[in-house]
């Protein structure tokens, strides 16, 4: 994957809004989720934007989070609690509000070890569940 060679300590970290950190969160899994189909597949551009916008998608965010909650550290679970009860200025068109809320928090979590250099962390959580998806 790829790492953030100037890391925010973890109090800078948990000063930033939780939507800014799922705004980063937001990129930092859909290069995962789409490095990850390119690796494994030979689809083209259209097949790889249908499947990587089903697992990308507040309700994909919010399957995958039942199954990360369990693993995560008391201060991933504060950032996503932060993240999920953050209010937020836009609304999800496919999405109910709990899948939105909770995905928010999921990607303030992952904007949150991005920011703070600890991708071994997030690949750590997201590398189990993407073999289970092939």
């Amino acid at each position: 994957m790829f790492e953030n060679t100037q890391p925010l300590s973890a109090q800078e970290a948990r000063n930033i809004n939780p939507v800014v950190l799922a705004y980063v969160g937001d990129a930092v899994y859909s290069l995962y989720v789409r490095e990850n189909l390119v690796k494994s597949t030979d689809f083209k551009t259209g097949q790889l934007q249908k499947l990587s916008s089903g697992i990308v998608s507040a309700h994909g965010q919010s399957e995958l989070l039942e199954r990360l909650l369990p693993l995560f550290t008391e201060e991933e679970g504060d950032i996503f609690r932060r993240g999920r009860n953050a209010k937020k200025g836009t609304k999800s068109k496919n999405a109910s509000v709990g899948e939105y809320n909770r995905s928010t928090g999921f990607e303030a979590v992952l904007g949150y070890l991005y920011l703070t250099g600890n991708c071994k962390r997030i690949e750590f959580l997201l590398k189990e569940e993407y073999e289970d998806r092939r």
